[in-house]
C-alpha cells in the first residue's frame, strides 16, 4: 500500500479545532500530524491548500438508497448503499433493518457477515436493529404484524451471525426491561418507537437503556406536564441521542433547542434513510410497499406520513451549520459522537495518530471533494 501524504489543509484535531497542518498515512492507520512534513518520492501528495480535512463521517441508522434496501438480504443491496455512502462522505455505517420476521432478521446477518470485509464502499461495523420490539401505538412505517415481545434468544441468534451494535426498542414493551438487563454489555439499548412515560423511559435507562433512536420522531412527545421519553433522555446525562437532521423531521428550531439540552457530547447526527433517498422524486414500490419521495423526505403511500429521510450524512452536517448549531458540536454529531454510541471512539471518528485514516476534504463550505478510506483516495465519482 503506498503512504499518502495530505499537505496544507485546514485540519479538525482530534480536540475538534481547526488548524493547518499536514497528514501523513502509512497504510490503514494514521501515522504523522504537523504543520510541515517532508515530501518522499514514494508517496502520493495531494495538496488540500483552500480545503478542510476532516474525519470520515460516520452513520449508525441508515436503511438504504438508490432502491436499495438493507432489509432485503441482498449482497446487492448492502454494496449499493456502502458506495452511495462513500460517495457522500461517510466512511462507517450501521446497516439498518426494520420489524422483520425472525428468518428474514437471519438472512439480513447472514449478509452482512458475507459483505463486512468486502463491502466496496463506506465500511459496515455492525447491524442495527430497528424492531421488531416495538409499541404498536407508535409504530409508525413499520410493519405491525411482526411486533413481538423482546427475546434474547433472538437476539442471541443474530450476533452469531454477524455484530449487532444497537438494538431500537419500546422501554415499556412487555418484557423490555428484564431483555435490557441480559443484553448488558452485548449491544446498544435504544429507546425507540415508544409511548413510554416519563417514569417507564428513566426505568429503562437504569435497566441498561444508553440512547434514544431519532429522537422525538415516533415517541411519546416532549409536554410541559408529561415530559415523556424527550424529557427524559434530555434528564438523563449519560444517555445520547440521534438527531435527524433534514429539517423536515425536526424543525431547525427543534434542533437548536436539542443540542442546547444534550450539548455537544450527546447529540448524534443520523440519516434514517431509507431507499429512495438518491433517486428523483416520485413514487417507488419497494420490498411490496409504496413510497413516495417528495419535499425532501419519504412518505407512505398516503403521501402524509412520514417513511424516513432523504437526506445524507453530509447534507446533515451543512444543514445543522445553517440551521446555526456551532461548527463544533455539528461536526461532532456526525463523526465522535455516532463512534462513541456504537463504541467505536478509540479507532474512527476523529483525526489523531493511530486512528484509520478515513477522512474528508471538503471545501469552506463542507463540500466534497476528496474521500480517504483506509489510507486510499477513494474515486467518488464512480462509487
Amino acid at each position: 500500500m503506498i503512504d499518502i501524504l495530505i499537505k496544507n489543509a485546514l485540519i479538525c484535531g482530534d480536540d475538534f479545532a481547526f488548524f493547518r497542518g499536514d497528514i501523513r498515512a502509512n497504510g490503514t492507520a494514521i501515522c504523522e500530524i504537523a504543520s510541515h512534513l517532508n515530501t518522499f518520492p514514494h508517496e502520493q501528495t495531494i495538496d488540500a491548500a483552500g480545503l478542510r480535512l476532516l474525519p470520515g463521517l460516520i452513520d449508525i441508522h441508515t436503511h438504504g438508497a438508490l432502491g436499495y434496501d438493507a432489509s432485503d438480504g441482498r449482497a446487492e443491496s448492502l454494496r449499493g448503499i456502502a458506495k452511495h455512502l462513500l460517495a457522500h462522505g461517510v466512511t462507517t455505517f450501521c446497516p439498518t433493518t426494520m420489524t422483520l420476521p425472525q428468518e428474514r432478521l437471519v438472512r439480513c446477518m447472514e449478509t452482512i457477515a458475507a459483505c463486512k470485509e468486502d463491502i466496496g464502499g463506506a465500511k459496515i461495523h455492525g447491524a442495527h436493529l430497528e424492531g421488531p420490539y416495538i409499541s404498536h401505538a407508535k409504530k409508525g412505517a413499520q410493519d405491525p404484524r411482526y411486533i413481538r415481545k423482546p427475546s434474547a434468544d433472538e437476539i442471541d441468534q443474530l450476533r452469531n451471525l454477524a455484530p449487532v451494535d444497537i438494538i431500537s426498542l419500546a422501554p415499556e414493551a412487555d418484557g423490555a426491561l428484564a431483555f435490557a438487563r441480559a443484553m448488558a454489555g452485548k449491544c446498544v439499548l435504544s429507546a425507540a418507537h415508544t409511548n413510554a412515560t416519563y417514569e417507564e423511559a428513566i426505568a429503562g435507562f437504569a435497566a441498561g437503556f444508553t440512547h434514544a433512536t431519532h429522537l422525538f420522531a415516533a415517541m411519546s412527545p416532549l409536554h410541559h406536564r408529561a415530559p415523556g421519553v424527550p424529557g427524559a433522555v434530555f434528564d438523563s446525562p449519560r444517555v445520547t441521542a440521534e438527531l435527524i437532521c433534514d429539517g423536515v423531521h425536526l424543525s431547525p428550531v427543534t434542533l437548536r433547542l436539542a443540542f442546547c439540552l444534550l450539548g455537544e457530547d450527546r447529540a448524534a447526527a443520523v440519516s434514517d434513510a431509507v431507499a429512495p433517498a438518491g433517486l428523483p422524486e416520485g413514487a417507488y414500490s419497494i420490498g411490496g410497499q409504496v413510497f413516495v419521495r417528495k419535499n425532501g423526505a419519504v412518505y407512505m403511500e398516503d403521501g402524509e406520513t412520514l417513511a424516513g429521510s432523504s437526506c445524507d450524512m453530509l447534507r446533515s452536517l451543512q444543514n445543522l451549520i445553517a440551521f446555526g448549531i456551532p461548527e463544533r458540536a455539528a461536526i461532532k454529531a456526525c463523526t465522535i459522537n455516532p463512534a462513541k454510541v456504537i463504541g467505536a471512539q478509540n479507532t474512527i471518528g476523529s483525526v489523531k495518530i493511530g486512528k484509520q485514516a478515513d477522512l474528508i476534504l471538503t471545501d469552506e463550505n463542507y463540500n466534497l471533494v476528496t474521500v480517504v478510506l483506509g489510507g486510499i483516495v477513494q474515486d467518488i465519482l464512480h462509487a
